[in-house]
C-alpha cells in the first residue's frame, strides 16, 4: 500500500515486483539499463494522470484496555445492539407502559365450592345472640337462658354451637371441632385467604372458643371444674327435652340444665388443645392470643391432676350414650403437643415424649381402632404433630427416640388407609368403612382424610417422595389420592349418584334430621309435640341447612332420604369441620392448579424457637 506521504521516503511494493539487484546488474548491459530507465519514467509519469494502482486499505485497531479490536468490528457491535434495542427493547418497553387489566384467579374447583358452603353450616348451628351478618335468614338468637343455673359463671353459658339436629351443646366435640378447624387454619392459612375465607372461618373458630372460656374460670390459674355441655336427652324419654321435643332452637321451653364435672382428663385436654390451636390461629391479636393460651394452662393443668383422673363421661348417663370417652391419655399427647405449639415451653414436649406417654395410650400397640382419627381417638393426630416438628425442626435429644417412633406410627397409620392392605373393609362404590359400618360414618372419612392430605403435605415440604409399606413404596401422590377419592364420593362420586353435602350439586338429601333445618321460619311458635308434624313430614326441608355434611351411607352404599334415619341423615359440628380441613387440604385455591403444598413460614411461624432442655427426673412425671 502507498504511505501517506506521496513526496518521498520509502514505498511498500507489491510481491514479486522487486528483483535482487545483483541479478539485475548480471542480466542487463548498461545501455540497455539506460533506456530501461527512461522507458519506465514514461510509464511512470503516466500513472501520474491516471492514478496510483490499486491496493489492500490498512486495518485499524481501538485498544480496549483488555482487547485489542478492529475499529470495523467494535463499530459493527455497536450497531448490533442498538438495532436490537430498537427491534427487540423498545417494543418490550412500550407493552409493559400500556396498563393491562389483571387476569382474574383461576376458576375455583369442586372442592372450593363445596367448601364455602361446608363453613355456611356453622352460621346456622350458632347459639346465643347472633350477629347481625350470621346469613342464616331462618336463624335468630336462641339459648339465651342457657346457664341460668350456672350461678358460678357470670352472664350464664350463652352462645357456642348446637351439636347436630337436636339442641344440645356438647363441650367434648364442640372443642374438637375447633382444635380441627384451627389446625386447617395455621395450615393452610394462605387458602383460606384466596378463597376469601380466611376472617369468616376465624370468626366461627372464636365464636367457639369464647364459649369455651366460659365453661371454667378461665382468668383463674387453678380450677375444680369444668361445664361438659348444656342441655340432656333421655333415651326413650316421655319428658320435654332436647330430644323429646322437636323445637325449632328459637322456640325451646323445655329445662336444658347445665352439666359440670369435677374431673375430666379427656374433655379438660381437648378444651385446652382448642385453646392454644386457637392462639396460634389469633398470634395477630397479641391481647386474645394471650387470653386463650392462658385459658389452656388453666385447664391443661386441670386435666392433669392426679387426683382427677376419671374420664368425665363415666357414669354420665346424659353424656356416656352420645359422646362417651373410652380414654384421655390420647388428649394427653394432642393437648401437650399443642401446648408446646402455642407456647415453646419444653416441658409440655418433654410429656409429650417421655416414653411411658405411648405405652400408656398404647400408640405403638398396632391396635386398628387407635389408627382412625375422630372426636373420640386423638392418638393418630397427635402422632402427626409431633411427626411435624421431627420433620420440620428436628430438635434431636433428648426427643428424637420418642418423635422417631410418632413419625414410624404416622407412616403405618397411612399405610392401613389403602384398600391393596385389607386393613380396613370399603363398600364397592369406594368408601372407607373406618368405623365398620356403623351410623355417621363420613365424620370418619372426612377427618383421616385431612390428616393423609397434610402428611402428604408435609412430606413434599421437605422433599420426601413417599414411604415404604412393607416392601411397597408409597408415594405423596398415592397418599393424597386416596383422601381425593373418599372426598370425591361425599360430592357424588359414589353409586347414588348425589351429594351428601346439602346444597351442593343437583343432588343432595332433602330431609335432613334437624330441628331447625325441618320447621317453618314463618312466625308461628310450635310447642315441643307440635313440631312432630314437620318431623314426620314427607315434604322437604323448608329451610335448607347448606354446606351440612349428613351421616352418610350404610355400607353397601345405600341410602335413605328420611329424617328418621338419623344415623345417616344427620349432620354434626365435628363432620363438618373434618370436612373443612380435608377440603381445604385437597383444593388448589391459593396454590395454583394441581398443587398443593404447605406453606413453610406459617408452619415455622407457629413454633418459637426451641432449644432442646434436659429432661426433668422421671419422679416429675405423673403417670
Amino acid at each position: 500500500m502507498y504511505s501517506a506521504n506521496h513526496w518521498g521516503g520509502s514505498f511498500e511494493i507489491a510481491d514479486g515486483a522487486a528483483e535482487d539487484d545483483h541479478s539485475r546488474n548480471m542480466d542487463l548491459d548498461r545501455g540497455a539499463l539506460s533506456a530501461r530507465q527512461h522507458h519506465e519514467l514514461d510509464e511512470t509519469q503516466q500513472s501520474w494522470l491516471l492514478g496510483p494502482p490499486e491496493a489492500k486499505k490498512k486495518d485499524k485497531y481501538v485498544d480496549l484496555g483488555c482487547i485489542v479490536v478492529k475499529r470495523k468490528m467494535l463499530w459493527w457491535a455497536l450497531w448490533c445492539v442498538v438495532a436490537a434495542f430498537v427491534l427487540i427493547g423498545l417494543p418490550i418497553i412500550i407493552a409493559k407502559s400500556i396498563p393491562h387489566k389483571k387476569p382474574g384467579p383461576p376458576p375455583p374447583d369442586q372442592y372450593t365450592d363445596a367448601l364455602h358452603k361446608a363453613l355456611l353450616f356453622f352460621n346456622a348451628q350458632k347459639s346465643g345472640h347472633l350477629p347481625k351478618n350470621n346469613g342464616i335468614k331462618w336463624r335468630g338468637n336462641s339459648g339465651l337462658s342457657d346457664g341460668s343455673d350456672a350461678k358460678d359463671v357470670k352472664g350464664g353459658l350463652v352462645g357456642g354451637y348446637y351439636d347436630a339436629g337436636d339442641n344440645i351443646k356438647f363441650h367434648f366435640p364442640m372443642a374438637f371441632s375447633m382444635t380441627l378447624l384451627s389446625w386447617s387454619v395455621i395450615e393452610y392459612s394462605a387458602k383460606y385467604k384466596a378463597m376469601g375465607e380466611y376472617d369468616h372461618v376465624r370468626e366461627l373458630i372464636k365464636w367457639g372458643t369464647d364459649y369455651l372460656l366460659l365453661t371454667f374460670n378461665s382468668s383463674a390459674s387453678t380450677i375444680d371444674k369444668l361445664y361438659a355441655q348444656v342441655g340432656t336427652a333421655k333415651i326413650n324419654g316421655s319428658r320435654p327435652d332436647d330430644h323429646y321435643c322437636w323445637n325449632r332452637p328459637e322456640d325451646m321451653a323445655y329445662p336444658r340444665p347445665s352439666l359440670s364435672v369435677s374431673s375430666a382428663p379427656d374433655l379438660g385436654g381437648e378444651v385446652a388443645a382448642a385453646l392454644a390451636a386457637a392462639s396460634i390461629v389469633f398470634r395477630d391479636n397479641a391481647t386474645y392470643s394471650k387470653k386463650l393460651s392462658q385459658g389452656a394452662a388453666t385447664v391443661y393443668k386441670f386435666a392433669r391432676q392426679s387426683g382427677r383422673r376419671t374420664p368425665y363421661s363415666l357414669r354420665q348417663p346424659d353424656i356416656e350414650y352420645y359422646y362417651n370417652s373410652t380414654s384421655y391419655w390420647d388428649e394427653y399427647m394432642w393437648s401437650a403437643a399443642w401446648m408446646y405449639y402455642a407456647t415453646g415451653n419444653n416441658s409440655y414436649l418433654t410429656f409429650a415424649t417421655d416414653p411411658r406417654l405411648p405405652k400408656n395410650a398404647k400408640a405403638f400397640f398396632n391396635i386398628l381402632d387407635f389408627s382412625v382419627f375422630s372426636w373420640d381417638n386423638k392418638l393418630p393426630g397427635a402422632q402427626l404433630l409431633l411427626s411435624r416438628l421431627r420433620m420440620f425442626l428436628n430438635p434431636g435429644y433428648p426427643y428424637e427416640e420418642s418423635l422417631a417412633g410418632y413419625h414410624n406410627a404416622t407412616s403405618l397409620n397411612m399405610c392401613m388407609y389403602f384398600p391393596r392392605f385389607a386393613a380396613f373393609n370399603f363398600t364397592k362404590g369406594g368408601m372407607a368403612l373406618f368405623n365398620h359400618g356403623r351410623g355417621q360414618p363420613l365424620q370418619y372419612v372426612v377427618a383421616n382424610s385431612f390428616i393423609a392430605a397434610l402428611y402428604a403435605d408435609y412430606m413434599e415440604a421437605v422433599n420426601v417422595p413417599g414411604w415404604y409399606c412393607g416392601p411397597n413404596f408409597m408415594t405423596t401422590n398415592d397418599l393424597r389420592e386416596f383422601a381425593r377419592s373418599q372426598i370425591n364420593y361425599i360430592l357424588g362420586d359414589n353409586p347414588k349418584k348425589m351429594s351428601y353435602v346439602v346444597g351442593f350439586g343437583s343432588k343432595y338429601p332433602r330431609h335432613v334430621h334437624h330441628r331447625g333445618a325441618s320447621t317453618p321460619h314463618n312466625g308461628v311458635k310450635y310447642s315441643c309435640t307440635g313440631g312432630y308434624k314437620w318431623r314426620d313430614s314427607k315434604k322437604a326441608d323448608p329451610n335448607l341447612l347448606g354446606g351440612a355434611m349428613v351421616g352418610g351411607p350404610d355400607k353397601n352404599d345405600g341410602f335413605k332420604d328420611s329424617r328418621n334415619t338419623f344415623g345417616q341423615n344427620e349432620p354434626t359440628l365435628v363432620g363438618n369441620a373434618g370436612l373443612v380441613a380435608a377440603l381445604v387440604a385437597l383444593t388448589s385455591s391459593g396454590r395454583g392448579v394441581g398443587v398443593t403444598a404447605v406453606d413453610k413460614n406459617t408452619m415455622f411461624s407457629a413454633v418459637p424457637p426451641m432449644f432442646p432442655a434436659a429432661p426433668p427426673p422421671p419422679s416429675s412425671w405423673k403417670p
